[in-house]
């Protein structure tokens, strides 16, 4: 196997590594800590070579040992795909799922330094179902390398993580244009792609974006200048890029913000408040405000593992300890009292979905907002967002990978901020309330015109059929048995609802002789009087079906003009379920010996006697319960609902 291809290091030290043939430790830590750390992602579509990227970025600032390097070359004859050459990618690629298909899967973590500065990088996976890790990766990252192959160009998935990281606030893009080596350092084609990329990014509104022609495989403009292969490139190389970019994200939030994420109680003489200030700064004596009760106290003391402090900064983990006794708990906010927060409970938010199962408004899900749960809903999907032109369309669900502008509706009122001001306090999650899974990330654009005033209540304005649905996760359905008496109508209507209650969903069951007993007890068995019961009963499922209930009727209705009435009524939610058991079968059961009085003569007008039954012509659903016994048919109708999508299938999980 060929050699790792190597160039001389280039690289400008910094001035505290200048003149220095000897150090001690202590001063060689201060000299670390002089240094600054950047942390950013490699992210693009899949196969475009962003773990052969870092790779080489590891291998050519001479971070990787000897025996990794042996292991890699002995590594990339099995799972190796890049030929003769050792495959740098397996530095980064661990898992042996990965090796084995040669993708990312997790975000990898990797640190290096240079003597100019320190570098975390997380490596992303480009596959369209792991959307979800790479926006994990992005959400702590100052800078974004995103990748393109100069063979395949710019990509849904190109442009779906670059809007991902403009929606995180990474506000520095380095776009290297990878693989340049197979269209021969085409200038052309790399000035084409440029154009295209940096356009979107600045549709976008990202302010710092740098592209670079490079040839990760071979290590051309990564670490070292490509002068050969390049010479028509005079701009930066990848690291010189990244040793550049300002470190530290500037957020404009300088008001103080201090989300407890502990209450501290060691003993009875100690109660203090621990967390990481988001923004601002603190000291002793401050007036504290804490949200959302609003009450307020002094800070007697700021604590850390160190000792005590006079003041605490944002970015600093302390303990405060306040003069007065007031119960807060994990998730409340301490803020100045002139410079608070909004105290929300809906807001606007940009939304990424990370569910399997499609984002369904008006479900309820679990929101966790810094340190602090709370229940509540997507109240609605205002547009969803086209990655590849930045449209916007209307949306009543949205599926994974997702991006689209919503508004949440929570139970509780929580503090929040704009995103673009504080990642800490105007970003959140979505969990499932189900399997527990996060399955979505947001970010606080602005609260919404109805809660300006903190001290209003919200209360919904809408609930549409649509909502009430998705909050059961089904979809609302009459399902209306019909057959002769004793074909077996409330045995299997009863049976399927103790069904459908056992998979957690939302039913109620109108039979027939129960409805005479009340809502019905005024009418008679005549002709008019079975229409009105039925015309009755079609009123009230069209009620719960615009309730989001599946609606199980079990009644004779003889006619076929009426129940064609009732599906007018329902729509496409109504399923005639056809018990098509023989009149034969049906009087040797007799299980009320109602047939037997028919022919008697004590009972008139009874079905199939001295009345007519009218079967339906094209029902849904067709069961002879001569031949199928309750479960079959149980199971018949239970997979007719999935295959049309009346029941939801729960998320899967993450």
């Amino acid at each position: 196997m060929a050699a790792i291809e190597t160039k001389p290091a280039t690289v400008t030290p910094h001035p505290s590594a200048q003149n220095a043939p000897h150090v001690t430790l202590d001063q060689f830590l201060a000299q670390q800590r002089e240094i600054d750390l950047l942390r950013f992602i490699t992210c693009g579509s899949v196969d475009d070579g962003k773990s052969t990227l870092i790779g080489r970025l590891l291998h050519d600032t001479r971070q990787v040992f000897d025996d990794q390097l042996n292991a890699v070359a002995n590594d990339s004859k099995r799972w190796g795909t890049t030929g003769e050459v050792p495959d740098l990618a397996l530095l980064v690629d661990g898992l042996q799922a990965e090796r084995e298909q040669g993708i990312t899967i997790d975000v990898a973590y990797r640190y290096f330094s240079t003597p100019n500065r320190k570098f975390i990088v997380a490596d992303c996976p480009g596959h369209e179902q792991y959307t979800r890790n790479m926006a994990t990766g992005a959400s702590t990252a100052e800078a974004a390398v995103v990748l393109v192959d100069a063979e395949k160009g710019v990509r849904v998935q190109t442009r779906r993580h670059t809007h991902i990281v403009a929606l995180l606030g990474v506000q520095n893009i380095v776009v290297a244009v990878n693989k340049m080596d197979r269209i021969g350092y085409d200038k052309a084609k790399y000035e084409s792609i440029a154009a295209e990329i940096v356009a979107y990014a600045r549709k976008l509104g990202v302010p710092n974006v740098e592209v670079i022609p490079v040839g990760a495989l071979h290590g051309v403009n990564v670490v070292h200048r490509g002068a050969k292969e390049t010479p028509w490139y005079t701009g930066r190389t990848l690291l010189e890029a990244l040793e550049g970019i300002e470190t530290g994200r500037q957020d404009a939030l300088k008001e103080l913000r201090f989300p407890i994420q502990l209450v501290s109680r060691p003993d009875a003489n100690f109660r203090g408040f621990a967390g990481t200030l988001a923004s601002g700064e603190i000291s002793v004596g401050d007036t504290v405000l804490a949200l959302p009760s609003r009450k307020t106290s002094k800070v007697r003391e700021i604590t850390t593992a160190d000792g005590p402090l006079p003041q605490a900064a944002s970015g600093q983990a302390v303990t405060i300890v306040l003069e007065d006794e007031i119960d807060l708990s994990r998730g409340d906010v301490l803020v100045h009292p002139d410079h608070r927060p909004t105290l929300a409970r809906t807001f606007d938010a940009n939304l990424i979905w990370m569910g399997e199962a499609p984002l369904l408004p008006g479900k309820r899900y679990e929101f966790k907002i810094g340190s602090r749960y709370v229940k509540g809903l997507v109240d609605s999907i205002q547009h969803r967002i086209d990655v590849n032109d930045l449209t916007t369309r209307e949306a009543d669900a949205l599926d994974l990978n997702g991006l689209a502008r919503v508004r949440i509706a929570l139970e509780e009122p929580v503090a929040i901020d704009d995103y673009k001001l504080s990642r800490q306090t105007g970003s959140f999650i979505i969990v499932d309330l189900l399997h527990f899974g996060t399955v979505g990330a947001g970010m606080v654009i602005a609260p919404t015109q109805s809660t300006r005033s903190t001290d209003v209540v919200w209360q919904p304005t809408r609930v549409t059929a649509r909502i009430r649905s998705n909050q059961k996760n089904q979809r609302p359905a009459v399902l209306w048995f019909t057959g002769l008496s004793g074909a077996g109508k409330s045995t299997i209507a009863n049976a399927l609802e103790q069904a459908l209650v056992q998979r957690g969903h939302h039913s109620y069951l109108l039979d027939g002789d129960n409805i005479r007993h009340g809502l019905n007890k005024d009418l008679d068995f005549s002709e008019a009087g079975r229409n009105e019961n039925i015309r009755r009963i079609g009123e009230v499922s069209a009620l719960f079906v615009d309730a989001g209930l599946i609606v199980i009727t079990a009644f004779i209705s003889p006619f076929r003009s009426d129940r064609n009435q009732i599906r007018d009524r329902i729509g496409d939610n109504f399923i005639e379920i056809y018990l098509s058991t023989s009149l034969e079968e049906c009087e040797r059961r007799d299980p009320k010996g109602l047939y037997q009085k028919a022919r008697a003569g004590s009972i008139a007008n009874f079905t199939g006697i001295d009345s007519p039954y009218e079967p339906p012509i094209n029902p849904q659903i067709s069961i002879d319960t001569a031949r199928t016994d309750i479960g079959a048919a149980v199971d018949t109708i239970v997979k007719y609902l999935e295959n049309k999508g009346f029941l939801h299938q729960a998320d899967p999980g993450l």
